[in-house]
């Protein structure tokens, strides 16, 4: 009597208990009874274990559902039958597609409309972009004058004076204020972090040019169908490395917002005495002196605002801060609201965003050279350069992210299209800062102290899509010369690539200029950089939205490495505010307080 009893409420409450999962007629469900537990594993479902008490709501909420138990009861002692992971994997699967598809068939013309309001920057500067193609193609076959395209491109061009304006203040004052926020020991392990993510995806970057110029081979051919549109300034190596260390300890840092240093080379006349011996006269030694010229370098500068220098500074200013507690706080509090200002100031620049896109990338298509007179050497060029930041930012960034975070890389991108739409129209990695900043933060949720720490570095010296253009680059100059280069050169071209997209500025078509540093390096002809021009202008853009994406990836993985310092250091601060709270108190109200306390003492005494 007592085990059927048993039997049927074991029915019952199983048949309660199935009321809570969706009917499936196809699926085979199994419920195993413990003594307070129903264990259900549901193809569809997540397995759910919970104690459960029917009610009259859960009887009356759906008729029952076709659950049939497969086992009466499980000893006290035994555990839950072992599920196969591959199983579970499906069935989260299974359970998200179920998920999703509720969601789509739950979808109201309200959340349509809270989609469009939330995305609608995003929206804006896509459109943007298509309209900016089209029109441009269009607009070609007018053939417009230079000062007419100047003017037809003037709205782009407000757009990247008013993003500069803000570079310069959002640098120093995000640095500034996200190293003050860390001690010395957390910055110094998010530094450390950040510059082996910047050193290993440039690596990765530069490797990926060099095996994709070797496997396509775009330079096969003669040199006769390119043509050269200007003649590039000859750099030594040496001298721009120097440079490149000079630029980080600036004399004046007035200076530094508008100059950086740069060699320039001036000639000289020297005097040379030469002794002459003449022994077919029996005369004595004569000294003849000879004139020649040399070149010599001469410290010069170029206009530009020197971000390295800037950066090093504000590192060791914000770290400074930070140590120096409460006497610090009146400049922490002060930088922190000049970086809230300019953000503010970002915020209201976005809304006129699409406008200016749109007319930088009409009046680029407008002003470039006809394509159909480009040769196949460099339509093969610009395909290999293509596909290899196509696989830097598609599949080796995006696989870097989730082997560290194990989080979805694609969701964390989808933040980042405003940033990386706005890259891709003013190419400028330091005039998309900004906007950067403001998806990183927003949209995905990045803490402030690592943004503002890792994004000003990171547009300053981690250049991925450059390292891989000038690496490939100059091995596809050596195959349009029909230049063969060793496995020794190849490996100098690597390292020189990367440390020469170091020193890149975060400006249009900087690559060039660093390009003669690894031309020089391997014995390659600088002139031959003219070659390759007439393409710059396009794949200078795909690179800093390259360069974008991997600073910005950069900060996500820096902030799951360094979540453990940014909790503690979180606990510190909460901990420091009370302190700093009772430190701050008159001393005629902490007396007051321990007057107030004894009161009650005193009368009980009393």
């Amino acid at each position: 009597m007592r085990a059927s009893w048993n039997s049927l409420r074991f029915s019952w409450e199983s048949e309660s208990l199935c009321q809570l999962i969706d009917e499936r007629d196809t699926f085979t469900d199994t419920c195993i009874l413990t003594t307070e537990t129903c264990l259900f594993t549901v193809p569809h479902c997540w397995e759910i274990q919970h104690s459960f008490t029917p009610s009259r709501q859960a009887q009356q909420r759906r008729t029952p559902g076709v659950c049939r138990p497969t086992a009466m009861t499980q000893s006290k002692g035994e555990n839950p039958l072992p599920r196969n992971r591959l199983q579970q994997i499906r069935q989260g699967i299974q359970h998200r597609s179920v998920t999703a598809r509720k969601k789509v068939e739950n979808i109201s013309k309200n959340d349509v409309k809270s989609f469009f309001r939330r995305n609608s920057f995003v929206i804006l500067t896509i459109i943007a972009v298509v309209i900016g193609i089209i029109l441009g193609f269009a607009l070609r076959p007018y053939k417009m004058s230079y000062r007419e395209v100047k003017y037809f491109s003037f709205p782009g061009e407000l757009l990247m004076r008013m993003l500069q304006m803000l570079v310069l203040p959002l640098l120093v004052s995000s640095l500034i204020t996200g190293m003050a926020a860390l001690d010395s020991r957390a910055s110094g392990k998010m530094g450390m972090r950040a510059v082996v993510y910047y050193m290993t995806t440039t690596i990765i970057a530069v490797f990926i040019g060099i095996v994709m110029v070797l496997i396509i081979h775009p330079g096969k051919g003669s040199k006769d169908e390119f043509s050269r549109s200007q003649k590039i300034e000859q750099v030594s190596p040496a001298d721009a490395f120097l440079d490149l260390i000079r630029n980080m300890f600036p004399p004046n840092l007035v200076q530094a917002c508008t100059q950086q240093f740069k060699t320039q080379y001036g000639k000289r006349v020297v005097h040379i005495k030469v002794t002459v011996n003449d022994t077919t006269l029996d005369l004595t030694n004569s000294s003849q002196e000879i004139t020649r010229e040399e070149v010599i370098p001469v410290l010069g500068t170029v206009n530009g605002i020197n971000a390295l220098g800037l950066v090093v500074f504000s590192m060791c200013f914000g770290l400074i801060i930070g140590n120096m507690k409460e006497q610090g706080q009146p400049l922490r509090d002060f930088f922190d609201c000049l970086n809230e200002a300019i953000m503010r100031l970002v915020a209201v620049i976005m809304w006129y965003a699409p406008l200016g896109i749109l007319f930088l990338i009409a009046g680029k298509i407008v002003e470039m050279d006809d394509i159909t007179q480009m040769g196949g050497q460099l339509g093969m060029y610009t395909i290999t350069v293509i596909i290899g930041l196509l696989i830097h930012a598609i599949l080796v960034l995006p696989m870097l992210y989730f082997i560290v975070t194990r989080k979805n890389p694609f969701v964390f991108i989808a933040g980042l299209l405003q940033a990386l739409v706005t890259a891709l129209g003013t190419s400028s990695s330091s005039a998309t800062l900004p906007i950067t900043f403001k998806c990183l933060e927003e949209n995905n949720n990045i803490d402030k102290r690592v943004t503002r720490f890792v994004l000003p570095v990171g547009a300053t010296i981690n250049m991925d899509g450059t390292a891989l253009y000038e690496a490939l680059a100059a091995i596809f100059i050596a195959q349009v010369n029909n230049m063969d280069l060793n496995f020794g050169q190849i490996l100098t071209i690597s390292i020189t690539a990367t440390a020469a997209s170091i020193g890149a500025a975060g400006i249009p078509q900087a690559g060039l200029v660093t390009m003669v540093i690894v031309l020089t390096s391997v014995g390659l002809p600088t002139d031959d950089i003219t070659l390759i021009i007439a393409v710059d202008w396009f794949l200078d853009r795909l690179r800093t939205t390259t360069n974008v994406l991997g600073d910005s990836i950069g900060a996500g993985i820096v902030e799951y490495l360094s979540r453990h310092e940014l909790k503690l250091k979180d606990e510190e601060m909460g901990n420091s505010v009370v302190e700093e709270k009772e430190m701050n108190k008159p001393y005629q109200l902490i007396s007051q307080e321990c007057e107030n306390e004894k009161t009650p003492d005193s009368e009980t005494k009393m």
